[in-house]
């Protein structure tokens, strides 16, 4: 596995939020399972992380796998890994992947996320959306 993935993967399963942002570059897009647009930029990725890793019940990686990929944004063909989680949110399990495209220093330029079943997409979408607003990362609603 890629050096980054398996430190990403320490520090997501510790929840330790200050050791990601080294792991990022500072115009990192994170591609969101409930969002067409990514969201962009370090700060921004993080606050969600910050959220995510509040909002995730049991979270655990199950696997992974290497290789290379081509980005979305540029088209650029990138050393690239994908990691299995399960997690669980307001009772609905979760089965995902985290796919990570690195940059040519090793950090994580792109990160897109999926997960099934609908249902906990649905559920996974509202939590996030509400912890978001909470943390003043996006407008509340009107």
């Amino acid at each position: 596995m890629h050096p980054t993935a398996e430190r990403f993967r320490s520090v997501v399963e510790k929840r330790d939020l200050d050791a990601l942002t080294e792991l990022f570059t500072p115009d990192i897009r994170f591609y969101s399972p409930v969002k067409f647009t990514p969201f962009e930029g370090r700060p921004m990725v993080l606050g969600l992380f910050g959220v995510l890793l509040r909002t995730f019940e049991d979270f655990r990686y199950v696997g992974s796998y290497a290789g290379q990929a081509r980005t979305s944004a540029e088209g650029d063909e990138a050393e690239s890994a994908v990691l299995l989680f399960r997690t669980t949110v307001r009772g609905k399990e979760i089965h995902g992947i985290d796919l990570l495209h690195f940059d040519e220093e090793g950090r994580i330029k792109e990160f897109t996320v999926m997960v099934r079943p609908q249902s906990a997409v649905q559920a996974l979408g509202q939590a996030v959306y509400e912890g978001l607003v909470a943390d003043g990362l996006v407008p509340a609603p009107r």
